[in-house]
C-alpha cells in the first residue's frame, strides 16, 4: 500500500510537471514570450523628452498615435478613425471611442489636447508638433477634436504619425511626476511593467487593447552592446531577435541554417558633425569643406560597413521627398584638403579636436578612429572620447566637443523633418541642430517649405537649402543606411519598417 500510494504521488507531481510545461507555450511548442536585444539602453519613456531610436523602439508597443504609417510608409488610422481637412490650417478628428489607457483610463479628446499642448513646450521635440496652434486645439466633444496649424503646412498629417506625438494619459503623467519617464502609461499592445537602467526593459500584452492583442505574452528588451556578444546569444537561442546585426556578422548569420537574416534600406543618414560654433579652426567653413575631403567615405562604406547602405551624396537619405539627388560629393581628395588648409592659414595643420562618439556603436567608433587617422596626415591631432548614450546625447546636446558621430533617420519621409530639426537655427542643441549650424538663407528656405503647399515648390526649397549646405559642410555626410536585424528561424511575423522602429505586437515564436 506505500508503495502504491508513494507511486500515485509521483505520477500526479509528474502530469502537474507536464501540464505546467505545456502551459508555457502553444499546442505547437510556440514561447509566449519575445526577448530582443539591442546595443544600447532607453533614454526615457517621457517621449516628449527625447526623439533617439533605442527609446522609440520600445515606446513603439507601449503608445500610438493618431495616425499610423505602416511598412509601405501609407498613412492609416491609429486612435483617430478618420480626419477631415475643415480648412488649409485645420483638421478635425474622429477618435476611437474603445480605447482604454494602461492606467485604466478612458482615452478622449482630452488626452490628444493635454498631448499636443505639452508637445508644442517641448525643446526636444517641438519640431515635430511646433506647426501646431494651442489657440486651435479645440475640443468638439469626447471623441472629436480639431488641430489647428498656424500657417499651412504640408506634411502636418505625417507628422502626427511620429512616434514623438504619441498620445499621453494627463493623469499618469501628472501623478508620475519626475518619475513619469520610468513609469509611462500608454495605450498600445503592450504596457510597461519594469526597467533595469543599462539591463533591460520589460512589458506585458495590454488585456484591454482595443485592437489586435499581442502574440507574445511578454517582451523583453535587452541591452547588449557588443555585437558579437549580441550575436552569440542570438545563437545560443538565449535571445530571438538581435537588431542593428554588424556588419562584420552578416556571413555568419547567413550560414547559419538556425537563424534568419532581414536587410532593407531605410530612411536613415549617418554622418560626422561639427559644432560650427567651435572655438577651433573647424568654425571655418574652409577647414570642413578641407575634413570633408580628407576623408574617403566610399571606403568608409567598403570597409566599416562592408557594403552595408551606401555613400551619402548630402544630408538627406534619397529616399525621402526633396532630396537632391544632383548634389557634387566632397570626393576624396588629400591635395585639395591640403589647399582649403593652407587658404585657411593652417597648411601644418597644428590644431587638436575632440570627437565624441557613443560608446554603443562599434561603427561609429571604427569611424572615429579612421577620421583620427586620416587627419593625422594633415598634421591635425583628433582626440576620441568614447561616452554612454545618454551621456553623449546630453553632450552633444550641449555643444561639447568639436566634431561628433550621430544619425538621423527622416520618419516622416518629408525634407521639412529631415532638413529643419537639423539645420535652422532655432533647433540649437537637444533638439536636433547638434552642429549648432546658422545661415540666414538656410532658415528662410527651411520656413518657406514649411509654409508651401505645392509639393512642387516646396521640393525647390529644399533642393536650394541643400546646396547651401553641402557647401558649408556642418557635416562630413557618410551613409544613407539600411536595417539589418537577424533573428532565430522561428520567429514569425517580423518586419523591419523603415524608420527603424518596428511594430512588434504581431510578432510571436513559433516551434
Amino acid at each position: 500500500m506505500k508503495y502504491r500510494k508513494k507511486l500515485s504521488i509521483i505520477m500526479i507531481a509528474a502530469f502537474a510537471l507536464f501540464l505546467t510545461a505545456c502551459s508555457s507555450g502553444s499546442s505547437q511548442g510556440a514561447k509566449d514570450s519575445l526577448i530582443i536585444a539591442s546595443s544600447a539602453d532607453a533614454v526615457t519613456f517621457d517621449i516628449q523628452n527625447t526623439n533617439d531610436q533605442a527609446t522609440t523602439r520600445i515606446a513603439r508597443q507601449i503608445y500610438e498615435t493618431l495616425i499610423k504609417q505602416n511598412e509601405k510608409l501609407e498613412l492609416e488610422p491609429g486612435l483617430a478613425e478618420s480626419w477631415t481637412a475643415i480648412d488649409d490650417t485645420t483638421y478635425e478628428f474622429k477618435l476611437r471611442k474603445d480605447v482604454k489607457f494602461h492606467n485604466g483610463e478612458a482615452f478622449t479628446a482630452k488626452d490628444v489636447a493635454y498631448t499636443m499642448n505639452r508637445a508644442a513646450a517641448s525643446e526636444q521635440i517641438g519640431h515635430i508638433v511646433g506647426a501646431v496652434d494651442p489657440a486651435k486645439v479645440k475640443i468638439v466633444d469626447d471623441h472629436t477634436i480639431q488641430i489647428g496649424t498656424k500657417e499651412p503646412f504640408g506634411p502636418f498629417l505625417t507628422h502626427l504619425a511620429h512616434p514623438a506625438t504619441a498620445i499621453m494619459n494627463e493623469k499618469a503623467v501628472t501623478e508620475g511626476g519626475q518619475d513619469y519617464g520610468t513609469q509611462p502609461v500608454g495605450t498600445g499592445p503592450y504596457k510597461f511593467t519594469n526597467w533595469t537602467a543599462g539591463s533591460e526593459v520589460n512589458v506585458e500584452r495590454f488585456a484591454d487593447y482595443w485592437g489586435e492583442k499581442g502574440l507574445a505574452e511578454t517582451i523583453t528588451f535587452k541591452v547588449i552592446k557588443e555585437n558579437s556578444v549580441r550575436l552569440i546569444a542570438l545563437e545560443n537561442g538565449e535571445i530571438d531577435i538581435a537588431f542593428d546585426v554588424a556588419p562584420s556578422d552578416i556571413a555568419k548569420v547567413e550560414e547559419n541554417k538556425d537563424l534568419a537574416l532581414y536587410r532593407d534600406l531605410n530612411l536613415s543618414t549617418g554622418y560626422v558633425g561639427f559644432n560650427t560654433q567651435s572655438k577651433t579652426p573647424v568654425n571655418d567653413v574652409r577647414v570642413r569643406q578641407a575634413i570633408n575631403y580628407a576623408i574617403d567615405v566610399d571606403a568608409i562604406v567598403k570597409t566599416v560597413y562592408q557594403g552595408v547602405g551606401k555613400a551619402a551624396q548630402g544630408p538627406l537619405n534619397p529616399l525621402v521627398f526633396g532630396a537632391n539627388s544632383e548634389l557634387e560629393p566632397y570626393n576624396y581628395d588629400v591635395d585639395k584638403a591640403k589647399a582649403l588648409l593652407a587658404e585657411a592659414g593652417y597648411a601644418d595643420g597644428g590644431f587638436t579636436l575632440k570627437l565624441l562618439v557613443g560608446d554603443n556603436n562599434a561603427e561609429r567608433i571604427k569611424i572615429a578612429e579612421v577620421v583620427k587617422e586620416e587627419l593625422s596626415k594633415l598634421g591635425i591631432t583628433v582626440e576620441i572620447n568614447q561616452l554612454e548614450w545618454g551621456a553623449y546625447l546630453d553632450a552633444t546636446g550641449k555643444g561639447e566637443g568639436d566634431m561628433y558621430i550621430l544619425g538621423w533617420t527622416t520618419v516622416t519621409t518629408d525634407a521639412d523633418y529631415g532638413l529643419y530639426p537639423l539645420f535652422h537655427t532655432s533647433q540649437f542643441g537637444k533638439a536636433g541642430n547638434r552642429a549648432f549650424y546658422s545661415n540666414p538663407k538656410v532658415d528662410q528656405l527651411l520656413d518657406d517649405g514649411k509654409t508651401t503647399t505645392d509639393p512642387a515648390a516646396r521640393e525647390a526649397l529644399y533642393k536650394e537649402a541643400q546646396v547651401i549646405i553641402r557647401d558649408e559642410a556642418p557635416w562630413i555626410f557618410v551613409q544613407d543606411g539600411e536595417n539589418v536585424t537577424a533573428t532565430r528561424k522561428n520567429v514569425q511575423g517580423f518586419k523591419h519598417h523603415p524608420t527603424g522602429s518596428y511594430f512588434l505586437s504581431q510578432v510571436k515564436v513559433g516551434e
